[in-house]
């Protein structure tokens, strides 16, 4: 664990990040106004509004609300940002427009508009009061009755504001920007899939007490030289800050699960009005129930001061270890097969219901996944979802950017990148199915200037903070280093493409491709001796409309797929692979398969839309989810 000082000054950089003079929203379900406030005079939730269980004690949703489309972008100058517009009543969380993604709607759709929100909700006394969202696309600036209070910039990262209030109802207005994709890549987000404009996650409201629980961590170790799960200890900490008087404070909290309830007691501070500092507490637990794929138990984690202030989380005993390229789970070797997942569901695009990801976490159980791989920060509820389900979790956190690019090419760039992931893990590090924290995605060589930098310190950061979880890098299979440099040095985990067989030798026979697949491998285990490897992509595009067989097939999916999964079984070096991807997604209404036509001019492929999907975009499964399933089924771990 970080000091509390150098916690304390991560956290103020990442408000500076978002642009607000609040912390990186953590959020719960419990009543409104803290343990002893009553509950808020807010409309009920819409059905797309589930907050996540995890967070702190009294928040309320804000699920639903009044949208006003600006594609003019003369609100301002209207003075919206008081209220006085009309609109339609949505429900959270909301993209604009999630339906046209190809043609000129669809253009117009991808390059963006302007669009405010309004709600009110009700306070039951005079305080300081908190609103958090875990999403909005792009730029977000935030409005409670009329005064500003919070801006963001980014899709798919927390962010709050914090405000006096007097009793009594207020309006709450929120503008968001998604204009030009183009600029947002220049401010450092570059987009691999389509622009979706909105409020894409959830937001709520709480009341800040006298003190305040954040960022809690938990680390288990299992006791050597005794039987397997006999008995693990476990470390639990967390940040409080004191916003009363400078007095002693006491934590308490239990840990509950397996017919257990362990309480936890945390040592006694006096801490000054104002003060930040780090508490931890670490017990013994008897006969732990242990998170793992094949019996993802969750515990209850509860911690509390007095009536003041609380956090409550689902959390999973496990210990992640890796030596000599291999990954261990509560120390038996874990072997990693699934696939990659976009946050992308036709008719909802990014603002996923609860349906949606219930959905979505069905299709990876389907095809017998025991791993997924996110490239940016996945949604709080899905996070719950993938731990319930036990299904690890390769979570991206850094830019994404297109293959073997970077964006971040300037000191504040570079600074806002770091900052990003930093509040990506402060926001993740409680969920158990999240096992790497991968830094970036297809690096292309030994990277550039300022990715090597951005890698090695953020590999360090999350070192000392986190060292329950590895650091990995992607890496793009067309273009890897000949001998592994400086952003390598340090990491724990490499992942790397591999589209032999589409974008790689489409036409080749299949022992060629074998052939290449393996050599891929070798050069692989050569460049990158002693870390955990993976295969973070192979896949092609498949639809109805090309001959049966050929490529752009489902037939030539589920057999080079079968190819791919062959080979990486075979290996014993090799700890997972992930097929891309889960389901087609919608990337832009220009895409037709990027560069594949310059090898197959004559394939057909469904304009807008990434076909690599092992559903399609509406949810139906193509033949190749059961070859995947059947081949999963065969493999350890399942």
């Amino acid at each position: 664990m970080l000091s509390s000082l150098t916690r304390t000054a991560t956290r103020t950089a990442i408000a500076a990040l978002a642009g607000c003079a609040a912390l990186a929203a953590a959020v719960s379900q419990a009543p409104f106004g803290g343990s002893s406030g009553s509950a808020a005079s807010q409309p009920p939730a819409g059905p797309g509004q589930t907050l996540a269980g995890e967070g702190p004690g009294g928040r309320t949703p804000l699920g639903s609300w009044t949208l006003a489309r600006d594609p003019g972008n003369p609100g301002l100058a209207r003075n919206w940002q008081r209220g006085g517009f009309a609109g339609r009543l949505v429900s959270l969380p909301n993209v604009v427009d999630p339906n046209h993604i190809t043609g000129a709607a669809g253009s117009r759709n991808y390059q963006g508009s302007v669009a405010w929100y309004r709600t009110r909700f009700s306070a039951p006394q005079a305080g300081t009061y908190a609103l958090s969202f875990t999403s909005a696309n792009f730029h977000a600036s935030v409005w409670v009755d009329g005064r500003e209070v919070a801006s963001h910039g980014g899709s798919y990262l927390a962010f709050e504001g914090r405000l006096r209030l007097t009793a009594g109802t207020h309006t709450v207005v929120v503008r968001v920007d998604w204009r030009d994709p183009h600029a947002q890549a220049r401010a450092g987000f570059h987009r691999t899939w389509f622009n979706w404009g909105g409020l894409n996650g959830e937001a709520s409201v709480r009341q800040i007490g006298a003190s305040e629980l954040a960022d809690p961590t938990i680390k288990t170790t299992l006791q050597p030289g005794s039987p397997a799960g006999a008995q693990a200890t476990v470390t639990v900490g967390v940040l409080l800050t004191n916003n009363g008087p400078s007095r002693a404070i006491a934590l308490q909290g239990t840990l509950s699960g397996g017919g257990q309830t362990i309480p936890l007691s945390f040592p006694g501070r006096t801490i000054a009005h104002g003060r930040t500092v780090a508490l931890s507490t670490t017990v013994l637990v008897d006969h732990p129930r242990l998170w793992s794929p094949g019996s993802p138990s969750l515990y209850a984690l509860t911690l509390a001061v007095g009536q003041e202030s609380s956090f409550s989380a689902r959390v999973g005993l496990r210990q992640l270890t890796w030596r000599s390229g291999r990954l261990y789970l509560n120390g038996q070797r874990l072997q990693l097969h699934g696939a990659t997942l976009q946050e992308d569901v036709r008719g909802h695009a990014d603002a996923l219901t609860s349906h949606d990801q219930d959905t979505l976490v069905g299709e990876l159980k389907a095809i017998g996944a025991n791993a997924v791989r996110s490239q940016h920060p996945l949604d709080p509820g899905l996070l719950e979802r993938l731990d319930a389900a036990g299904l690890l979790v390769w979570q991206g956190i850094g830019p994404v950017e297109g293959a073997g690019n970077w964006y971040s090419t300037t000191p504040a760039l570079l600074r806002g990148a770091e900052q990003q992931a930093r509040t990506a893990v402060l926001a993740a590090e409680l969920h158990p199915s999240i096992f790497a924290w991968n830094l970036v995605d297809e690096l292309a060589g030994n990277g550039r200037d300022g990715e090597v930098a951005y890698v090695q310190t953020l590999t360090r950061w999350i070192h000392a903070h986190d060292p329950t979880r590895m650091v990995g890098v992607d890496v793009w299979g067309d273009h890897p280093p000949a001998r592994a440099g400086a952003p390598f040095r340090e990491v724990d985990a490499v992942a790397q493409t591999d589209y032999t067989g589409w974008y790689d030798s489409p036409t080749a026979s299949a022992a060629r491709q074998v052939a290449a697949m393996r050599g891929r491998l070798r050069t692989m285990e050569r460049t990158f001796p002693g870390r955990v490897l993976l295969i973070s992509e192979f896949g092609a595009e498949s639809n109805t409309l090309n001959p049966t067989g050929a490529p752009g097939s489902y037939a030539f999916q589920s057999n080079l797929l079968a190819r791919h999964i062959a080979v990486y079984a075979a290996d014993p070096q090799l700890s997972g692979m992930l097929i891309w991807n889960l389901r087609d997604y919608a990337l832009n209404p220009f895409f037709m398969g990027g560069s594949i036509h310059s090898k197959l001019p004559h394939v057909r492929l469904i304009e807008g839309l990434n076909q690599k999907g092992l559903f399609t975009y509406g949810g139906s499964a193509k033949p190749a989810a059961s070859v995947v399933a059947r081949l999963f089924a065969r493999l350890p771990g399942s």
